[in-house]
């Protein structure tokens, strides 16, 4: 199955590709607070925004102070550009769901994130690090 993955490509009008980026994000101050039905409620945000922007995810891990993700973008439409309406959208929702959230911290997300791209081999050893995070 993950040599499928690795040896797909997408397309769209005027690309073929295969772009998959490892993107790690944390709550403001590293807090501790996707937990329990914040988690669930972003995990479910996560996969409806990738679906709106028709990119894929192939593996998402929410920790409590910070989230792992392994994703397929369109390179046209720009991992910069997802990482800003999921963690924008997903903050706006969150707050809005769980007003306990805005009492913890000013905003939900750092401005910053960790950014990698993968792809053959490492695609692999990534989602199976991805996966270990939840057992850690």
């Amino acid at each position: 199955m993950l040599h499928n993955i690795a040896m797909q490509y997408k397309s769209n009008r005027n690309v073929v590709y295969s772009c998959k980026y490892h993107v790690i994000w944390c709550p403001k101050y590293r807090r501790k607070v996707l937990v329990d039905d914040v988690a669930d409620r972003l995990k479910k945000l996560i996969h409806q925004i990738a679906t709106e922007f028709k990119a894929e995810v192939i593996e998402l891990e929410i920790m409590p102070d910070h989230v792992h993700l392994l994703v397929e973008v369109d390179p046209q439409f720009g991992i910069h550009r997802l990482v800003k309406r999921l963690k924008g959208t997903s903050s706006r929702i969150l707050r809005s769901e769980f007003p306990w959230l805005k009492s913890r911290i000013p905003t939900l997300w750092t401005n910053s994130y960790f950014v990698a791209t993968v792809g053959g081999a490492p695609l692999e050893i990534i989602k199976q690090y991805i996966e270990q995070q939840k057992d850690v």
